[in-house]
């Protein structure tokens, strides 16, 4: 059984976080542990881009980015997944030069160097050398790097389904079971 943590930063893409909330609501069944973090900027991107505050609804325990007392602060708390989604350029940044200024930080920080999973699922474009340097490090630290690009085998309809290419995308790489498109089947 997971322990999860699901850290959402002010980076444009709510929708993918939101997607993602949903999936690994469903699939309660492969964790033991689902905890949120966001920052307040992506409180307010996330009330622009889809109009409401869902999520404060999930059943899931929300904390602040200031909260250090959280389980996934320290090793010793056994969270063995992050999903940053999305993860701002800053935050990438942050990770990337050891800046653990707040929880989300902090707990990518404990991620890496318990040697668990860190999936940054990066939502900018164009990147600059800066962008793609902190990539590599992250990467070099053991993190995944998966940017929000969408796939359409699928032939997605709405914006919830192009989201849903890459949340189940991102379901992969976090080591769930879920049902989705797989190419050539």
């Amino acid at each position: 059984m997971k322990k999860i943590i699901v850290a959402i930063t002010g980076a444009s893409g709510s929708v993918y976080a939101d997607q993602l909330l949903k999936k690994l609501i469903v699939l309660k069944d492969q964790w033991e542990a689902l905890s949120l973090v966001m920052t307040p900027n992506a409180k307010e991107v996330w009330k622009t881009e889809l109009g409401h505050e869902s999520w404060t609804e999930f059943p899931v325990r929300l904390y602040g980015t200031t909260d250090f007392s959280a389980p996934f602060a320290s090793g010793s708390g056994q969270y063995d997944t992050m999903i940053i989604i999305p993860c701002s350029m800053g935050t990438l940044g942050r990770i990337a030069s050891g800046i653990s200024n707040d929880l989300i930080t902090r707990a990518a920080d404990v991620v890496l160097k318990e040697r668990r999973k860190l999936i940054c699922v990066i939502r900018e474009t164009p990147y600059n050398l800066v962008h793609i340097r902190n990539m590599e490090t992250v990467t070099l630290a053991g993190g995944i790097i998966c940017p929000a690009t969408p796939s359409f085998y699928s032939r997605p309809q709405t914006i919830e389904e192009v989201a849903a290419t890459v949340v189940d995308r991102v379901l992969d790489l976090a080591g769930m079971r879920i049902d989705t498109y797989r190419w050539g089947k």
